[in-house]
């Protein structure tokens, strides 16, 4: 075996750990679940049935990733976040019969390429998280987050920019759209609300 898991963690048979990956204390991974090489999931993490995890995923303790959540690589969810998986929850129909897993049809949230899950922040599905974008410590996403985005706030709202290195991004005096990362000194231009990346000087 060359991933680590903790005696107290429950992982299925049938979930799938890349090489490199921890699984800490009360963790449980669901079947069929796919986990990256590098990843680390958290103290009383939850992986749900089938959800798909990237490369170098971090999930923070008490993490909550129900089916059918997709992962990157290299996306951070921070302490207690929650990806919801039902659009219209209730625990029985109209006629007030309990209902089975099969009574629903679950949505899932997709959170691309390095993206930041902020603590305690909820995410209700189908949403779309993009690559590279923030999502601050206690936000509620209920609609699609844009690549390198700022979000915070319930519900959450775009504030601002970031890049790569997770900084805010500063627009740059007499050039309007230009967005200078502080800390890397990378740029990025944006057009019609959509940022984009400019390739080194």
């Amino acid at each position: 075996m060359n991933y680590r898991v903790q005696p107290t963690a429950q992982v299925d048979e049938s979930a799938v750990i890349g090489a490199g990956s921890s699984v800490w204390e009360l963790a449980q991974i669901r079947e069929g679940a796919r986990l990256g090489e590098g990843c680390v999931v958290g103290r009383g993490a939850y992986v749900g049935t089938g959800v798909q995890i990237g490369n170098n995923v971090k999930l923070q303790n008490y993490a909550l990733v129900y089916e059918p959540a997709e992962l990157a690589d290299g996306v951070f969810v921070g302490p207690a976040v929650v990806f919801t998986n039902d659009h219209n929850p209730r625990s029985v129909d109209p006629d007030g019969k309990q209902k089975r897993g099969g009574d629903w049809e679950a949505v899932g949230v997709k959170v691309a390429e390095g993206a930041s899950i902020g603590a305690r922040s909820v995410c209700v599905a189908p949403v779309h998280i993009g690559r590279w974008s923030m999502v601050a410590a206690g936000a509620v996403v209920t609609k699609d987050v844009p690549d390198f985005a700022l979000v915070v706030g319930v519900p959450a709202r775009q504030v601002g920019w970031v890049g790569k290195a997770g900084v805010k991004l500063v627009e740059l005096e007499g050039e309007a759209g230009v967005w200078e990362c502080p800390q890397t000194g990378s740029r990025y231009e944006e057009k019609d609300g959509v940022l984009l990346e400019r390739a080194a000087q």
